[in-house]
């Protein structure tokens, strides 16, 4: 079979698919027009990447052949940069990639590619790379999301940091701040969640205010996410918090609730 190159583009977190031709503007449509294949689709599992062990589950939509993955740290070096044999793995079938990094450096970004067993390949790039934002609480009335003046300082030491963070990180993408709001026990679930989502929205609405020029969202998870399990009714202090996490993709939280409602300001 004639070799063939390709180009793919990063559009947010996914490569275009490409065939491999000569001539990849012109191949696009001839090659597989020929072959009569449907697009090739690449798909990572995100539940299933695990940065501590160095690896991750990878879908292919047609018969496999092989898949490269190239992991970037936060620095911008390279960690890894590496090809796995996957000849005759059906189409949809589990592909476990791992990789062997050359340092202990913070994973940034993955870029992965599976190249199919007609010589055609698509890649996907993910983005796991999030940064929590040490900081002092705000603290809030009793049932009210109102932030008093005396709170103010504080979020204007948040706001340095944060804005420190990013001029650090310029090379990850759009970065967004994920505002997540928390409780303690004490009342109901579901004024729990509706009390930590409205401090969410507002400490949001503060950094919005105050000049952030990148995306801010919020999501209120009230007692379901605890730092330190209680049972019902109990005022833990270190479970009344906001988290502040500067990520890509969105951040995942342990929580006994549904998948998160991220809204922006």
């Amino acid at each position: 079979m004639k070799h063939r190159t390709a180009w793919a583009l990063v559009l947010g977190a996914a490569f275009a698919v490409a065939p491999r031709g000569a001539q990849a503007d012109l191949a696009l449509d001839d090659s597989a027009s020929e072959k009569k294949l449907p697009p090739l689709k690449v798909s990572i599992d995100k539940a299933k990447v695990d940065l501590d062990d160095h690896r991750l589950e990878v879908k292919l939509s047609r018969e496999a052949a092989s898949v490269k993955i190239k992991v970037w740290g936060e620095s911008g070096a390279v960690l890894a940069d590496e090809e796995h044999d996957f000849s005759g793995k059906a189409a949809g079938a589990a592909l476990l990639v791992t990789w062997k990094p050359s340092s202990d450096e913070k994973v940034a970004k993955i870029h992965v590619f599976g190249y199919d067993a007609h010589g055609y390949y698509s890649g996907v790039a993910i983005v796991p790379w999030a940064l929590s934002i040490p900081h002092e609480e705000v603290n809030f009335e009793t049932n009210s999301a109102k932030i008093r003046e005396s709170e103010v300082p504080k979020l204007e030491a948040s706001y340095k940091l944060v804005t420190e963070a990013l001029a650090k990180h310029q090379n990850l993408g759009t970065i967004t701040l994920f505002i997540a709001g928390h409780t303690d026990t004490v009342g109901t679930a579901a004024h729990n969640q509706a009390l930590s989502r409205r401090r969410a929205q507002t400490i949001a609405a503060w950094f919005r205010k105050r000049g952030l020029k990148i995306p801010v969202a919020y999501e209120g998870f009230g007692e379901s996410s605890p730092l330190v399990k209680t049972k019902d009714e109990v005022a833990e202090a270190r479970n009344r918090r906001v988290d502040y996490v500067l990520s890509v993709e969105e951040p995942r939280f342990k929580t006994r609730s549904g998948k998160p409602a991220w809204k922006r300001v």
